[in-house]
């Protein structure tokens, strides 16, 4: 790669309008201003490009006598070969400042996204002296944020820690109910007060080191700091009794204190870490999950089996995940060469289409939670006044929104679950009440400063026509979506939560501390929540729970302080030979069971990343 990029450099500099390989004239001072070294390096550089046929170099000899250069390898066919190569090692990051540097003017970096594209999905791959593997490769618009458990909260990295660490038990989502993981069985006192985990033997991490009760210990007492702080609110102390048994004593009753072990802020990590510095750690973290980490790039993320795994070696070898720079996202795949798996997930806005063939299945699923717009309660403007944002509300209808995207995969929202809006059905317009909230809050023009993301673009375009056609202006601003200064500032934003483990999902995003919703409530609202959240976490009962966390949704929606917006439909078209496929309520596909059934010809499971 050394001699290839400064080839490029040069034939940048040099070859000009030339004919492919006429010698061009060139001096050796000014090929090492070129590569900006000395005359000396330049004269190595030369060498080491001719040893590798890649140029001719005919040095001038006496006085009059230019020294000329060959160009041997046309530009964008040698690209092509080094931007392939780099992918094919698994160098992405090389490969796209590759494109960066030298993809202009050529057609290059469009064929390279076409030719990555392809190599996206299920493929059997081998190297020389090496035995097959089975690989799961797929792009992402941006990397995982974190692999501290203790920092979650998005959607791609509680999957990514799904695969790296276990928890003591799992919400199956199937069942609809606790089961076991790392903990093969668990109790509680009749108060709720009391709760002990009874960890299985055996449960290894990537070092090989036992999984132990001082590893869950050091685990949950790391939580108090940081925004899954909530986690702990309740808990006075956690007791490693034993070398297998683990009891957490709680300060007030929480019936569903099992569900909270669930969630993927208490994802198990080995006991002071291994003894490493933070930095260090999380650049290479140990779990017990079924995969472990191979690599980690600004460009994306390798997984491998974790062989040992006691819930069952995955059936994957390795999820190679890469994350496309902006600009560089991938070209559609051909009707005429379907994956094995073909996923409509909104991400590159296609429309709905028709299984590829006869013979494949489709998987549908509704993605456990919501897309929203929320107030910000602790800057002023015209949204303190209720009566302003009733109004708005009443504006805003989600099934308006629906007409304008024209997408069938999304559903309206009337609250945090589909199950609840199912219930529900659009309200019929009443402009008398609408005119006469406005006039209640004496809306003087100022305007509403909106800021989302730029996958929620769409909603943010219709939100603000719809609300100029009653003077309502608004001012939309695009940020990054690790921007929180840019949400902060905002006076309302477009947001999604998933909720992947029912009520306690919903718990968090009202205490995360780095949720929008929970930064957006005044200290009044939030001290009311947090009050309701423990009267629910005191009933055994988990439809008097429900009921409980329901007046707290509908309050925020009544007082127009949230908007719900739609659900997002996910679905999936399915090969016959790929087996163990289940969209989850995260929005992925479960990595560890997947498989292709040998013996039948197949060339690619196609798979792209699932908007959460």
């Amino acid at each position: 790669m050394y001699a290839a990029e400064r080839y490029l450099s040069l034939l940048e500099r040099f070859s000009g309008v030339a004919a492919e390989g006429s010698p061009v004239e060139a001096t050796l001072d000014g090929i090492a201003a070129a590569l900006f070294c000395t005359p000396r390096n330049a004269k190595l550089i030369l060498r080491r490009m001719q040893e590798e046929g890649l140029i001719e170099w005919l040095p001038g000899r006496g006085r009059g006598h230019r020294s000329r250069i060959v160009f041997l390898r046309p530009k964008e066919p040698y690209l092509m070969e080094l931007l392939q190569a780099e992918a094919e090692a698994g160098n992405y990051p090389a490969a796209f400042e590759l494109i960066g540097r030298h993809a202009g003017g050529t057609s290059a970096k469009e064929r390279f996204l076409e030719w990555l594209d392809g190599r996206f999905g299920y493929r059997k791959e081998q190297q020389q002296g090496q035995p097959s593997r089975d690989t799961l490769r797929f792009p992402l618009l941006y990397g995982v944020r974190t692999f501290d458990p203790s920092q979650l909260n998005y959607a791609l990295d509680a999957h990514v820690m799904r695969q790296l660490y276990d928890r003591l038990l799992q919400y199956s989502e199937e069942s609809e109910r606790i089961v076991p993981a790392a903990a093969h069985h668990w109790s509680v006192n009749g108060e709720g007060t009391v709760w002990t985990f009874f960890l299985r033997k055996g449960v290894l991490f990537h070092d090989g080191a036992d999984l132990t009760s001082r590893d869950v210990a050091f685990t949950f007492e790391r939580l108090r700091h940081g925004p899954n702080r909530w986690l702990m609110r309740s808990v006075r102390s956690v007791e490693a009794v034993g070398t297998h048994v683990v009891r957490f004593h709680l300060h007030q009753p929480n019936f569903i204190f099992d569900r909270f072990v669930c969630a993927g802020a208490a994802s198990l990590l080995p006991e002071g870490l291994r003894g490493l510095p933070e930095e260090e750690f999380w650049r290479r973290p140990i779990g017990t999950g079924p995969f472990r980490l191979l690599k980690h790039t600004s460009c994306g993320l390798e997984l491998g089996a974790h062989e040992p795994y006691y819930g069952g070696r995955p059936y994957l070898d390795a999820v190679d995940m890469v994350v496309l720079p902006e600009g560089c996202q991938p070209v559609k795949v051909a009707p005429s060469v379907p994956g094995l798996l073909r996923i409509r997930d909104g991400f590159f806005n296609e429309p709905e289409t028709a299984p590829p063939s006869e013979g494949w299945s489709s998987i549908h699923n509704v993605n456990h939670g919501c897309a929203m717009l929320g107030w910000n309660m602790n800057k002023p403007g015209p949204h303190q006044s209720e009566a302003f944002r009733r109004a708005v509300r009443m504006i805003l209808d989600p099934s308006e929104l629906l007409d304008e995207l024209k997408d069938k995969s999304v559903l309206p929202a009337y609250g945090f679950l589909p199950e609840t809006s199912a219930l529900r059905s659009p309200e019929p317009p009443r402009p008398d009440r609408l005119r006469a909230a406005l006039r209640e809050a004496e809306y003087d023009g100022t305007p509403i400063r909106l800021t989302t993301v730029a996958k929620y673009k769409d909603e943010v375009d219709w939100a603000a026509r719809k609300l100029a056609e009653w003077g309502i202006r608004v001012e939309t601003k695009l940020e990054a979506i690790t921007s929180k200064h840019g949400f902060r500032e905002a006076d309302l934003t477009v947001w999604c939560i998933v909720i992947a483990e029912d009520e306690v999902c919903e718990i968090e995003a009202y205490e995360h501390g780095d949720c929008i919703l929970g930064n957006y409530l005044t200290d009044d609202t939030r001290s009311w929540i947090r009050g309701r959240i423990d009267a629910a976490l005191a009933t055994p009962d988990a439809v008097g729970r429900r009921q409980i966390m329901r007046q707290v949704e509908e309050q925020l929606r009544d007082d127009g302080s949230l908007i719900f917006l739609h659900h997002q439909q996910l679905s999936t078209y399915l090969h016959p030979s790929v087996h163990g496929v289940r969209l989850n309520r995260l929005g992925w596909v479960d990595f560890k069971n997947v498989w292709l059934e040998n013996g039948l010809a197949a060339p690619e499971l196609t798979a792209s990343e699932l908007r959460p």
